[in-house]
């Protein structure tokens, strides 16, 4: 019978936030060592979220205890696991998925996303625990939330951080019941989350993605990367909504993933381009920083039979469906490009993130493979 790998005692390297607004220090801190329901995963590659500044800058005001080990979700090889581990081994590939959810409350557990932001003061208690992000040589998981990737080799670890960012839009969409050959508007399709939004969508079987967005340069390489299932709409503020609904015909599905940066009038545009008895997922950080709330007219939801769903993150079991969409080649994660930083450079990578903007770019941290940067 296979025994727990035994944990190793000392110290490891991450990158440390002090306070909001200071640069990462790149220091020791103590090894993580897991208990019943863990695993300790060696870092192989942690990606990096286009606005991670303005959450180490505090701008987004995100619940974040200091200090904090910032990274959202990472892939790399097991290292040792818990007493009651019985599949996962030393050296598996996996992907460690952040979204951390309270045992103690199956229906309405306590969420924290792991080295980003916690919801809520119960949110605050698991960070207290399970706080230590990504920009690390070893991370402490929930067992649950490590996911076998099968025989990958080393150099495709940056690559497969593409799944988080379609788990986001892959959660909307399920939540919603996206079927094969349906038409999804993806509001937001020309940012991080909303471009890939189109490929999970294509990658579930969308009949139609219609794209729109003011960045005409970006709606073009969305035509030329997916060809005529996706339909692009530049936006104007004049007749969007009845430019983005004669763009597909019926629009069964809208998927809003807009930023708080982004006016609730363009959420609300997306919304009623939706036909009747259509559906509505909600994942947007629109309203987050101010500015005006989202008001949708009571009697046309009514009258059509309209179902708005708000969703955050992706459900339990999303993290295995998107790896086998990726897996059998639905999702093709090779259409995003990798740049790489040593973590002693994660200062760096985090304003490469800002400035790239994510739509198809990933910037990846190596805390453990100084060689990997430059990928």
């Amino acid at each position: 019978m296979r025994s727990a790998a035994r944990p190793s005692i000392g110290t490891v390297r991450a990158a440390v936030l002090e306070s909001f607004g200071s640069p990462l220090a790149v220091r020791e801190v103590p090894d993580p060592v897991p208990g019943a329901g863990e695993v300790v995963v060696d870092v192989a590659a942690a990606g990096v979220l286009p606005y991670t500044g303005e959450v180490l800058g505090g701008e987004r005001n995100y619940l974040l205890t200091l200090p904090a080990i910032p990274g959202a979700g990472a892939v790399g090889r097991v290292r040792s696991v818990g007493p009651d581990a019985t599949r996962l081994a030393p050296g598996d590939w996996v992907l460690c998925d952040p979204a951390i959810r309270s045992r103690d409350d199956a229906l309405t557990p306590d969420i924290t996303l792991q080295g980003l932001s916690a919801r809520g003061e119960g949110g605050l208690a698991l960070e207290r625990h399970y706080g230590r992000g990504s920009f690390a040589e070893r991370l402490l998981v929930p067992t649950e939330n490590v996911h076998p990737l099968g025989p990958i080799g080393p150099a495709d670890a940056a690559r497969w951080c593409a799944v988080h960012v379609c788990l986001v839009p892959y959660g909307g969409l399920h939540a919603v019941g996206l079927q094969p050959g349906e038409s999804v508007l993806v509001s937001g399709a020309t940012g991080n989350f909303g471009s890939a939004g189109v490929a999970t969508a294509l990658a579930m079987g969308a009949g139609v993605v219609v794209a729109p967005g003011r960045n005409a340069a970006m709606l073009a390489e969305l035509e030329k990367r997916f060809g005529s299932r996706v339909r692009t709409v530049e936006l104007t503020g004049d007749g969007d909504t009845e430019r983005m609904r004669a763009a597909a015909g019926p629009v069964d599905v809208v998927l809003d993933l807009l930023p708080p940066s982004a006016p609730a009038s363009a959420v609300r545009a997306a919304v009623l381009a939706v036909r009747e008895y259509g559906r509505v997922a909600l994942m947007g950080g629109v309203g987050m920083l101010g500015g005006d709330d989202l008001a949708l007219p009571y009697p046309w939801l009514m009258r059509n039979s309209v179902t708005v769903r708000g969703q955050w993150m992706h459900q339990r079991g999303a993290v295995g469906r998107v790896i086998a969409l990726a897996r059998a080649g639905l999702l093709d994660l090779t259409g995003f490009a990798v740049t790489g930083f040593a973590l002693d450079d994660v200062n760096t990578a985090v304003r490469d993130a800002a400035d790239r903007g994510g739509r198809f770019q990933l910037t990846v941290v190596h805390p453990r493979d100084a060689a990997g940067a430059g990928s």
